[in-house]
């Protein structure tokens, strides 16, 4: 007669039931690779909302520094942005222009989740040119700017409008609009040659020496320059390429997985200046350009650049749709 030692037989039961439970709970830590994850919800672009925000800045004028279009524009700027986030800093100061005016610019800078040290850089700058020196009339008269400088604006206020609705990303994002990018040496102008990157791209040369937070960085940047021309191809342009192929290639393929292929083009362009180039030398965080790129013509931009035709019939929702919507889903996947 054999006795049965019940207690044993209780120890293995209970070890068996742990070892299930155990299991059970790895696969639910551990999914399986086939097993579909959720989406992410990433915000609709407005285009609406980003043309309204252009048209808002060209209703000011020229926003040229030193004239009243220029500080009527940046107090808007800075109520608008303020409605987004109440993280908002206005970088005022001066700098020297290429024919030694004395400008007062301002940059303006606002952030969202300002306690994540993983951050995202995203720029445009919202001075336009005085003067139209690739035009055949008015040459000396400041142009609108709705493409150069107004487009790049215009899609960043509606990303932080859409940052402010929908608060389900994970890295802190900051805004710059930098100033004084456009009042550069006048093309064909022989008087002028020595000045340091011929004038241009005074408002990054400033932070990117003065930070708006003591250091700052971000992970990577993008800066929007001439983002909404009917029509507008974006090539990888040189220096982001040398600088953050990663961030290219990651933009591009975003771009093109969301159906604007024909716009975003994977082709290398040759390595430009803008506002970009000081963020990456001097401020040490890599930051791409998206910029339009027209191989038809030996300026590198479209026929429009720095002329009396950079206004809204230039601007073409479609365009800003595209650049806006790609930056999003970037933003919100990172």
């Amino acid at each position: 007669m054999r006795f049965v030692n019940w207690g044993i037989v209780l120890l293995v039961m209970i070890a068996v039931l742990v070892a299930c439970d155990s299991d059970k709970k790895a696969e639910n830590k551990h999914p399986p690779e086939n097993e579909k994850q959720p989406e992410i919800a990433i915000p609709d672009f407005s285009a609406d909302s980003a043309y309204h925000f252009i048209e808002k800045q060209i209703s000011f004028g020229p926003r040229v520094p030193n004239r009243p279009a220029h500080k009527a524009c940046a107090a808007y700027l800075v109520e608008t942005l303020s409605n987004y986030t109440p993280q908002v800093i206005e970088q005022n100061f001066e700098s020297t222009a290429y024919d030694g005016t004395n400008l007062s610019l301002k940059n303006i800078i606002a952030s969202f989740n300002p306690d994540k040290s993983k951050r995202v850089l995203l720029a445009a700058h919202w001075d336009t040119r005085p003067f139209a020196d690739n035009d055949s009339i008015d040459t000396d008269r400041p142009i609108i700017g709705a493409n150069d400088g107004g487009s790049g604006v215009g899609v960043l206020l509606e990303i932080a409008r859409q940052l402010h609705l929908n608060t389900n990303f994970d890295v802190g994002v900051d805004i710059i609009l930098f100033d004084g990018e456009d009042y550069g040496v006048p093309a064909n102008e022989k008087g002028f040659r020595n000045v340091p990157y011929g004038g241009f791209c005074l408002g990054s040369q400033y932070w990117s020496k003065n930070k708006h937070v003591p250091n700052y960085s971000a992970y990577y940047g993008i800066l929007l320059d001439m983002v909404g021309a009917r029509g507008a191809k974006f090539y990888q342009e040189g220096l982001s390429m040398n600088s953050a192929p990663s961030v290219v290639r990651k933009v591009w393929d975003y771009g093109q997985s969301l159906g604007y292929g024909d716009y975003f083009i994977s082709q290398k362009s040759e390595e430009i200046l803008d506002d970009h180039k000081f963020v990456n030398q001097w401020a040490n965080i890599p930051m791409i350009d998206i910029i339009e790129y027209d191989p038809s013509t030996k300026n590198y931009f479209g026929k429009y650049w720095h002329t009396h035709q950079d206004n809204m019939d230039l601007i073409d929702k479609n365009t800003l749709k595209a650049v806006g919507q790609t930056v999003l889903k970037l933003v919100y996947m990172e």
